[in-house]
């Protein structure tokens, strides 16, 4: 099986997957970011990196305490999204839904 093969068999886990990843990443590119920039900051990188990743940050922020400083937040926001890719994962394979290694599912 092929890798363009095995994007079109499993595109409802390498989409997610996708979009979980770039959101994980960007929220650890806003962390390191945010060590450099003040939160105001209007270089156009990390306006980028405020607005794709505030809604996690918003949802994330619900369940943690508001005296939590907000690099706090953003690395729970990252370790939640990294759990979510997990669960993910090991969702579709407990119903043989994921792609296994050489690609085949049994």
């Amino acid at each position: 099986m092929g890798i363009s093969t095995s994007l079109a068999t499993y595109w409802y886990f390498h989409l997610p997957n996708f979009a979980l990843a770039a959101l994980m990443y960007t929220m650890l590119g806003r962390v390191l970011l945010g060590l450099m920039v003040d939160a105001d900051s209007p270089n156009y990188i990390w306006r980028f990196f405020c607005r794709i990743t505030d809604p996690v940050v918003a949802a994330v922020a619900i369940v943690t305490p508001k005296v939590t400083p907000p690099v706090v937040l953003w690395l729970f926001s990252f370790v939640w999204l990294f759990w979510l890719r997990v669960a993910l994962h090991y969702t579709l394979l407990l119903f043989n839904l994921a792609p296994r290694f050489g690609g085949a599912a049994s």
